[in-house]
């Protein structure tokens, strides 16, 4: 379980754990007894969203947890939809409110553009987007900021004017989609990257290659593909509802090969079929 504890540090040293209980998708009637099983097995590193209409169940999860809030990492997001300065303010103060906690450690801008205009383009609105969430860090009450779905172009657009540059940039990210572009840029600029949809949403569970690879390490598919991620230097963010799954997805004490790791970083799309963003390609 010690990858689960294991850190990254970002630029301004703050440490974040290698692995994220991701909750999207999770219905907030699950939630809750998801992040508990989650933060029982051994995560310390919780990720919602406003839009995921869960963050009051998630919150409650970690306060019955019983765990001192210093050891969980928590992360949320300020909505897509969301372009404006007072806007932002607005929805971060409605997280806080869902999730009752004293701080976050880290906060996001869920996406460059509404999910209903993907590809527009909001350059102007995300650089007064980025100065709410300069001032929402300014304040304390959140340790990181950074961003997700932003590609290199969206990337460049906050550091023209940024005070503060992203910490963070989460992407789509599994083995064989990789984003190669974006995770250099924001690699080379200091953003860890981190992996929503690992596993991408269990569309390479199947894959023939993958379930050759993981009988070599009598492993799981999900237990390679999210150490796979860990390997190459990113932050996985798999997802699960079950105990067994949850449990099954944090053993990850073992390595992958270097002559593996190629192998698998040269992989086509291992997962074709799966909602992939357009503006990354």
């Amino acid at each position: 379980m010690t990858q689960l504890t294991e850190t990254y540090q970002l630029t301004n040293e703050v440490q974040i754990p290698k692995v994220a209980f991701g909750t999207w998708q999770i219905p907030a009637k699950k939630a809750r007894k998801a992040v508990l099983d989650a933060l029982t097995v051994g995560y310390r590193h919780i990720d919602t969203a406003l839009v995921y209409e869960n963050e009051k169940e998630v919150g409650q999860g970690i306060r019955d947890s019983g765990i001192e809030r210093k050891e969980i990492f928590v992360t949320s997001k300020l909505p897509a939809e969301t372009k404006s300065y007072d806007g932002a303010m607005k929805d971060f103060e409605q997280t806080m409110r869902n999730l009752d906690i004293d701080y976050l450690d880290l906060y996001l801008i869920h996406a460059p553009w509404p999910w209903g205009e993907i590809g527009t383009n909001y350059d102007s609105e995300n650089q007064d987007i980025w100065r709410a969430m300069e001032d929402i860090y300014a304040t304390g009450r959140v340790r990181a900021i950074g961003v997700s779905n932003f590609n290199v172009h969206d990337l460049k657009n906050i550091l023209e004017s940024a005070k503060v540059k992203p910490m963070v940039d989460q992407i789509q990210y599994y083995v064989g989609y990789t984003e190669p572009k974006i995770t250099k840029f924001a690699q080379d600029h200091d953003i860890l990257v981190e992996a929503y949809s690992p596993l991408a949403t269990g569309g390479l569970i199947n894959n023939q290659q993958i379930n050759q690879i993981a009988q070599k390490y009598n492993v799981s598919v999900p237990q390679l593909a999210i150490k796979f991620v860990i390997q190459n230097g990113v932050l996985p963010l798999p997802k699960a509802t079950q105990l067994p799954h949850i449990q099954d997805n944090a053993k990850l004490d073992f390595d992958i090969s270097a002559e593996d790791m190629i192998t698998l970083n040269q992989l086509p799309d291992t997962a074709p079929s799966s909602f992939h963003n357009p503006t990354q390609e």
